[in-house]
């Protein structure tokens, strides 16, 4: 007969084999489970009461004093790997905060592309890619520009873009909805680019591309082709609303954010996109692994114009991610700007004539 051991903590009685020894008891697998946890840094373990858990990380008390907070994101992390801007810095920063507040501070080539930096609640976030024209690809206006934007945390960063005349592409880093409105200082960003003389809504050349982060829509690659799908039928049912509030002319979405075209179901869209090699130039772009992008939108120096259009995207995420296939084919457009209640968003719907026709006072697109 096999001799049965008690557990230390809860008492039952298993096997030996079934036990597990630590710090001189015998416990079983659910209660060394239930008390302890191993130190992400030393990998000993430890009781619960004896480590300090943050972000994602546990570590013992004594691997706990070789970490310290990045200045920038926030993020905790090993002493050795922290990087210092000079040898009076008393604030260390992890790989990407430290490339951000360090590196070159001009123009970056077109295939420029740092580690993104997340900021806000999610579990949606959203990368603005604005172009702006008509001042200069200048370093040094870049350098302001990112002096503005990046204030208190790199937030953006500039590049080359060689379907512009004469300006540059400002980028912004993975930011939730709210995160763009209240602390992005894209009012300064924009106040400052006019003052500069650059346009973009005003320019011929300029769009203003929105990616969304595609784990946003469920945790397999099934689940979010499901919501995509139903944002591709959307998109397609509505392409006359999204053409007038766009403010693209037919021409310039036919070259640069082209349809897939209109069908009956969701499903049926996006098969119908895989059908055409997910090819980029279209109103949302499927060509990218982390993201999607919606490429609709004509550039604008307009703050009210730039929150709406991050609003409106927004809005159209959560129809196609909580409506079934059926309920969204059955949305109308009055039915969708019913439930649009961002301020900044429903402005822009009245001036656009696509909320309610009433005469509302509209500030000039730049």
């Amino acid at each position: 007969m096999t001799e049965a051991f008690a557990c230390a903590h809860c008492g039952a009685s298993h096997p030996r084999s079934e036990l597990h020894d630590f710090r001189g008891e015998l416990y079983c697998l659910d209660c060394l489970i239930d008390l302890t946890v191993v130190c992400d840094h030393c990998g000993q373990r430890f009781f619960t009461n004896e480590v300090h858990q943050e972000q994602d990380l546990t570590l013992c008390y004594s691997c706990r004093d070789s970490y310290s907070h990045c200045g920038g994101c926030g993020r905790l992390i090993n002493e050795d790997e922290l990087h210092y801007l000079d040898d009076y810095d008393r604030e260390g920063y992890c790989d990407s905060c430290h490339a951000a507040h360090s590196s070159y501070q001009g123009v970056e080539s077109y295939y420029y592309k740092p580690e993104p930096i997340f900021y806000g609640k999610g579990p949606r976030y959203f990368g603005v890619e604005l172009e702006i024209d008509e001042g200069g690809e200048s370093d040094s206006r870049a350098s302001r520009l990112m002096e503005i934007g990046n204030h208190n945390h790199p937030h953006i960063y500039i590049k080359h873009d060689g379907s512009l005349t004469d300006g540059m592409e400002i980028v912004t880093h993975p930011l939730s909805l709210d995160y763009h409105i209240s602390k992005m200082p894209w009012a300064d960003v924009v106040a400052e680019a006019v003052h500069m003389g650059y346009r973009s809504h005003k320019s011929c050349t300029c769009g203003l591309h929105i990616h969304v982060n595609r784990d946003a829509f469920g945790d397999s690659q099934a689940e979010q082709e499901e919501v995509i799908a139903r944002i591709l039928f959307f998109v397609e049912t509505h392409w006359n609303e999204l053409l007038r509030f766009s403010r693209r002319t037919l021409d310039q979405m036919e070259q640069w954010a082209s349809r897939y075209g209109r069908k009956d179901d969701p499903k049926s869209v996006l098969d119908n996109a895989k059908k055409n090699h997910y090819q980029r130039y279209k109103c949302v772009n499927l060509t990218n692994y982390h993201t999607i992008e919606f490429r609709m939108f004509r550039g604008t120096l307009k703050l009210n114009t730039l929150l709406a259009t991050l609003q409106m995207i927004d809005r159209i995420c959560e129809v196609a991610l909580y409506l079934s296939d059926q309920e969204m084919q059955d949305l109308t457009w009055t039915d969708f700007v019913s439930g649009c209640k961002a301020p900044e968003l429903v402005q822009y719907l009245k001036e656009r004539r696509l909320y309610v026709n009433e005469p509302v006072a509209v500030a000039e697109e730049v």
